[in-house]
This record gives C-alpha cells, structure tokens and sequence, in this order.
C-alpha cells in the first residue's frame, strides 16, 4: 500500500459558520433549511485537487491496460498462443492488479480528513469546563494531522466530547486534594490521535484519580447489574468494562454538568457502530487511558471467512484474537453452558450455527476466539476459507437483524458479514428452547 500522503486542501477563513470545524447543529437556522446544510454536511467533501489528478492519471493508466488486454484477447482468439503472447498476458493482468489497488487506496485517501479539524473545538469545552468545576486543567492534544475518514469524524464528536468531560468532572482531582496527593496542581488530560497499521487509535487519558475495580463491581451489584456470583469471577479488567452496562454509574450524586454517568454505554455503542473497540486501562492514584481502536475507514473491512457446511460467513476480523481447534474431550459444562480453557481462562463456546438459528449436523471442529468489550468467548465453525478485504454493500431497509452487510468474493459468491453485536445480543434475550439448535439464553454466561 502506497503510504504516501498529501496535504489536503483548508478553504479560507472566510468559509460559513456551518461549514467550518466544530460547527454545530443549533448554529444552524430552524426548519427545512437546517435540515438541507446538514444533509449537503454529510454527502459533501473537499478534497486536494492532487488527490483528484492521481486517480485521474490511475484511471488513465487502467484505460491503457484495458486496451492491451483487449489486443491480447484478439490475439488468443486467432490462436497466437505462443509463449511471448502468454507472458504479456500475465504482465498485463499483473500490471492491472497494481493499478486496481493504487487506484483504490487513491479513493479511499479522498474520504480521509486530519482528525484536527475535530478536535480545534475541545480545548474549549475542557477549558469551560474546568472553569465551572473550579480546576485547573490543560487538555493535551497529539497527533492532529491523523487522517480519518470524513464519516467517521462526524460520527467520533459526540463521544469523544462526552470521554472529555468526564475526564474533567470525573477522573481528574481538585486543587487541594492533588497538593495532598503530591501531584502538580495543574492535571493533564491528553486527546492523541495515531495510525497503527490499517487502524486508528484514539487515546483519552488524564493522570487524576484512576478508578476502583473493586468499587465498580460493588456498585454493579448494588445496581442489580450483575449477580455478586457473576462478580467475584471477574477480573480487574472485566471490572473496569462495567461501566460501559447500561445505567451504571459510581458517582453519589448526579452531576449538573457531566450528567449522571449513564453515558458510557452510548459511547460504546457509537464506537461499535464503527466497527470499533474500546478499552480501559486504570490504576488507582495515577490516573485512567480509554483506548478507541477504529478501522482507517469504513469501505473496506478486514473480515474472516468461516464456513457452516459449505456456506461462507464474514467475521470482522477486529474482533477476531485467534483460531484454534476444539478439542471437545477438554471441553467442561458450566452452569450448563460448554466451556475451554485457554491458557488458564475459561471461555464459552458458541456454535455459529446456534447463532444463526440453524440446525447442527455436526460437531464444529475449529474456533474462532473474539473479543468484544465485556468478555471473551469461542465461536465454533466448520471450517475456515480465509482472509479477505470485505467492499461493503449495504443492506438498508432489507438488512435483516444479524446482518452488517454483504461482500462479493473473488469468484462471483455473495457472502453476509454478520454483525456479530446484534447476533449476541438477540441470543442472550432469548429464553432456553428446545435442543434443535434454535437460540437459547446460553450467552447469559457472557453478559
């Protein structure tokens, strides 16, 4: 992949409010108008015009191999099918399979935006913020020149903001209880943008107070979240996760301006719709790291193709940690749901066909171990037939529950990429039916 980039073009200054970084939708007029800018918001973007020439001159070069393999096919037809003749077919079919990728990667860098055009507009709130709370905060920004995609920036705002805040109101200290701590007075929370090979890695960190495994999995239990069975068997990093349930929150008292804390699980649901994850890190004194992890664009999708008899299936591969073979003699029930262990964890296995609804013919022979932000688990499938990169076609009205989408593959063959969120959550709210394979609640274990 060719990793050079270009400057994008910035329009001048002189550019209307609504069009500018950080423009908001209340500075828009009321009505039908507001709503025409923020639809031509969303289908619009700007774009260095050297991004344009270059797929322009690939498109131009295409055009050329096309011609050539047109002359090469006439020839082949009329029986010119020496050896000369063969090896410029395949330097031609070569050469376009180059071009088709530069030209790709070419189109997907028109989509892609320095994420600083987000991130102008926080300072601000952190600032405002602090000011209210009576603390001195410095919001640390890193990494602005990140490209993104346009899509995914818009999408980002709303729970980067609320990740901001709450470093401010929740994670950081006051004054007087950092002089006690011996910390600087003045706390640091650092917004960091980079690129970690075909992802985005968003980092929201401050260095206040740091957050309680311990506290949190009491409040859980408190809250009627999670059982104190299911509790004890977490460990700090599980703990941590629980902030992203539902109504959770460890505060005392409701915040007049960070809210009540029940904003995390939005935020990771808003991450996921991106096909993204979150994490925590946290230790008690020094302060909390969430970690957003995004794939560099939403065209194209890294998936694993698994098979259920001789049907393929689409996996995101970003939750995708390893495959392994099952070895159902090692294989425990508990709490009547199948188990492994795996390197001292024990992890539920979940057929994919029990996922989908559909009767099991036999015993799946390998499993694919995916990560989501709560738990680890096994999704056993037939088979594998490998890795791709999914071009997305959407659904729309017709996707059905389950679904993100549909790919073609390489010999013609259309193949569902399953969303693996939607397809756990519907099986974890089904009640236990009868041993034919249908859903049961069996992913109750998991939540």
């Amino acid at each position: 992949m060719d990793a050079a980039r270009l400057q994008p073009h910035f329009p001048p200054q002189g550019r209307r409010a609504a069009d500018r970084p950080g423009a908001i939708a209340s500075a828009a007029p009321a009505g039908r108008r507001a709503d025409e800018r923020a639809a031509v918001r969303e289908t619009t973007i700007r774009v260095d015009t050297a991004r344009l020439d270059q797929v322009l001159n690939l498109s131009g070069e295409i055009g050329l191999t096309k011609n050539r393999l047109t002359s090469l096919r006439a020839d082949i037809i009329a029986g010119r099918t020496d050896a000369d003749t063969l090896q410029a077919l395949d330097q031609a079919v070569s050469q376009l399979d180059l071009l088709v990728s530069d030209l790709q990667n070419s189109v997907m860098k028109t989509r892609m935006q320095p994420i600083g055009r987000l991130f102008q507009k926080y300072p601000r709130i952190a600032r405002d913020l602090a000011r209210q709370l009576g603390k001195d905060v410095e919001l640390e920004l890193v990494g602005e020149e990140t490209e993104v995609d346009k899509t995914m920036i818009e999408d980002l705002a709303d729970p980067l903001v609320h990740l901001i805040r709450n470093a401010v109101d929740h994670g950081v200290e006051t004054a007087e209880q950092r002089q006690a701590a011996g910390k600087p007075v003045k706390s640091v929370v650092r917004l960091e943008a980079r690129q970690e090979g075909d992802h985005i890695v968003l980092i929201i960190a401050d260095d206040g107070r740091g957050m309680s495994p311990e506290k949190i999995r009491a409040k859980a239990i408190e809250k009627n979240i999670i059982g104190e069975e299911e509790a004890n068997t977490l460990d700090d990093r599980q703990s941590l996760n629980l902030i992203f349930l539902p109504g959770f929150s460890t505060m005392a008292q409701a915040s007049a301006v960070s809210g009540r804390g029940v904003g995390m699980d939005v935020v990771k649901t808003n991450i996921q719709k991106l096909n993204g994850s979150i994490e925590i890190r946290s230790e008690l004194g020094k302060g909390s790291v969430f970690s957003i992890s995004l794939p560099l664009t939403l065209a194209i999708l890294p998936v694993l193709l698994v098979l259920l008899g001789d049907q393929p299936f689409a996996l995101p591969l970003s939750m995708v940690r390893e495959i392994l073979p099952i070895d159902h003699e090692r294989m425990q029930e508990v709490g009547g749901k199948e188990t492994l262990v795996v390197r001292g964890e024990i992890l539920p296995v979940i057929a994919l066909s029990r996922l989908l609804g559909w009767p099991q013919l036999a015993r799946p022979e390998y499993g694919v171990l995916m990560q989501t932000a709560e738990r680890s688990f096994i999704l056993a499938v037939d088979n594998f037939a490998g890795r791709d990169d999914a071009v997305i076609k959407a659904l729309d009205d017709f996707r059905p529950r389950g679904v993100a989408g549909v790919t073609t593959l390489s010999n013609g063959q259309i193949v569902l990429i399953l969303d693996m969120k939607e397809l756990l959550s519907d099986l974890s709210a089904h009640n236990d039916r009868d041993a034919r394979g249908a859903p049961t609640r069996a992913l109750e274990f998991l939540a």
